[in-house]
């Protein structure tokens, strides 16, 4: 059993040195993608508003000349500052905060369905923001503000409507707790067979173990994947959270599974929470891309 342990720690410890090293300089960005339903049928421009801060505008990052391949439509351009509201500014026509941010007025991309697709990344992403848009005409609209619940979330203005909407929040942590509760599950289970552990007579405190050790891995780093992507910082955060839950899972086990010692119990324990935890390190950024491409 040492040698099973020691090739699971081995893989553990590779796990967190490459995911580690991939994020250590990048790092998740905030990603705003807005997919436009029923677009206006002729050009428009589609632009993010960001409340006025201390600063002024003139310490703004130009993030206009730096995103546009085209020069943009001098009369549609100056009529969206016509009529960005009092308190607010575009953030590509004028200039973001704290941080440049990668975008375009115009779509460069439609979904399957043909509806125009408008990305805005990089830190100068304003956590709360409205939509404006200006067509070729001239008619101008401007949703109500938002806030951003996730580093990188995809939402749907619907412009006939001129609302904004995206999943509950709650359903991008539900899916996050599910994707490490229910791979645990599998994988545990299995090992519970394979130490020898009755699944009739054990079923009760390997699933109150589970359940109560993967809501707390959900409350410390699945939230924090959520609202701040799978960082550098998420893996330390993981690692000793997932250290705290091998030593707890090591002693119920000990004292709750019947039918073989407590020392292969221990063992079990041991062995279980690092395959499971193991596996969680390679899935952490998948599932992180897939909650924001869905929320």
């Amino acid at each position: 059993m040492k040698k099973s342990l020691h090739l699971v720690l081995l893989l553990l410890l590779s796990a967190l040195l490459l995911t580690g090293t991939a994020f250590a300089d990048t790092g998740p960005k905030p990603k705003l993608t807005i997919t436009v339903k029923n677009a206006p049928a002729e050009v428009y421009y589609l632009d993010l508003l960001e409340e006025d801060g201390d600063e002024e505008n003139s310490h703004l990052y130009d993030n206009l000349g730096a995103n546009q391949e085209l020069e943009p439509d001098a009369t549609m351009l100056q009529t969206l500052l016509n009529h960005t509201p009092e308190g607010w500014h575009a953030c590509l026509a004028v200039g973001t905060s704290h941080a440049p941010m990668w975008g375009s007025l115009v779509s460069e991309r439609k979904n399957q369905s043909g509806s125009p697709i408008h990305t805005f990344s990089y830190s100068g992403v304003p956590e709360t923001y409205r939509i404006i848009t200006v067509t070729k005409s001239g008619t101008v609209q401007i949703s109500e503000p938002r806030t951003r619940q996730i580093l990188q979330s995809s939402v749907t203005y619907d412009y006939a409507a001129n609302t904004v909407s995206s999943p509950p929040a709650a359903l991008a942590y539900a899916v996050q707790f599910l994707s490490t509760l229910l791979p645990t599950l599998a994988i545990e289970g299995l090992l519970l067979a394979a130490f020898g552990f009755s699944w009739k007579r054990n079923r009760k405190p390997f699933l109150l173990v589970n359940l109560a050790t993967q809501l707390v891995l959900s409350a410390v780093c699945g939230v924090s994947a959520v609202r701040n992507g799978v960082s550098f910082f998420y893996f330390f955060l993981f690692l000793p959270t997932e250290l705290v839950i091998l030593i707890a899972e090591a002693l119920l086990y000990r004292r709750f599974l019947t039918g073989q010692s407590r020392a292969r119990a221990t063992g079990y324990g041991i062995v279980a929470n690092l395959a499971s935890a193991t596996v969680g390190l390679f899935t952490a950024v998948p599932v992180f891309q897939w909650i924001s491409s869905h929320f």
